[in-house]
């Protein structure tokens, strides 16, 4: 086997840890872990609004309990002073009777705006309920899809590494000279370095060479090195 030869043994192995170094990049999962990105970007959006508006009703609720508070203890202090034996005179306690008939009916009112509230609460919480839910599913998905994506990686980071051992024999086997210039043409030539000369085929850009091309080329010592006319790449002939 010629230098060549061997060579186009490197190259195999070359493509082959590309190929594998793409396949890791291009592993469903990744494509996978992007979707569930975007769908939980969908459901955080959907639920913006009525998580917005549910805070507003949440915040008007707390201000209505808290004035319900307020109104519960004037009308408390009212009732002592009514009731606690020390009134004595009659057109006062009709004031304050009057006094807490006015604090009980705003405390009616403002208990009635606070279940209507509710009421319009709860839909919204039956929503955002079923938002939180997804969100759960999304978060189990994608964990269950990085456990399989890291599963995958080691699986080809064992080729790789497997594909990196076989190439240090291989490139003992060439002379150095040679390997550089190997390397400095694959690195502009996608990837590819040399290729085979079949018939008056380059097996690199797959065009054909002129007849008085490949003759010469064919006439060349075993240990001159060729080079496709069109793409530049080493031939194997």
């Amino acid at each position: 086997m010629t230098d060549l030869e061997r060579l186009l043994d490197l190259q195999a192995n070359d493509t082959a840890a590309d190929q594998l170094r793409h396949r890791r990049k291009s592993l469903p999962e990744h494509a996978a872990l992007v979707e569930l990105d975007r769908k939980e970007r969908a459901v955080r959006a959907e639920v913006a609004e009525p998580q917005a508006e549910r805070d507003g009703l949440a915040r008007d609720q707390k201000r209505l309990e808290d004035e319900i508070a307020t109104v519960e203890g004037k009308a408390a202090h009212v009732e002592k002073q009514l009731y606690d034996g020390s009134m004595t005179s009659p057109k006062e306690a009709q004031g304050l009777q009057a006094d807490l008939e006015s604090l009980k009916r705003r405390q009616g009112t403002l208990e009635d705006e606070v279940i209507d509230l509710m009421e319009r609460i709860e839909p919204l919480d039956e929503q955002l309920a079923a938002s939180v839910v997804s969100l759960a599913g999304i978060d189990v998905e994608r964990e269950q899809v990085k456990a399989s994506l890291a599963a995958s990686e080691v699986a080809i980071d064992g080729e790789i590494a497997q594909n990196a051992a076989a190439r240090e024999a291989l490139v003992d086997a060439v002379p150095a000279r040679l390997i550089a210039e190997y390397e400095r043409i694959r690195g502009g030539e996608g990837g590819i370095g040399v290729a085979r000369l079949q018939g008056a085929t380059c097996l690199g850009c797959h065009i054909s060479l002129a007849a008085a091309e490949v003759d010469v080329m064919k006439r060349l010592p075993a240990d001159e090195l060729a080079y496709c006319p069109d793409c530049g790449r080493l031939l194997v002939r």
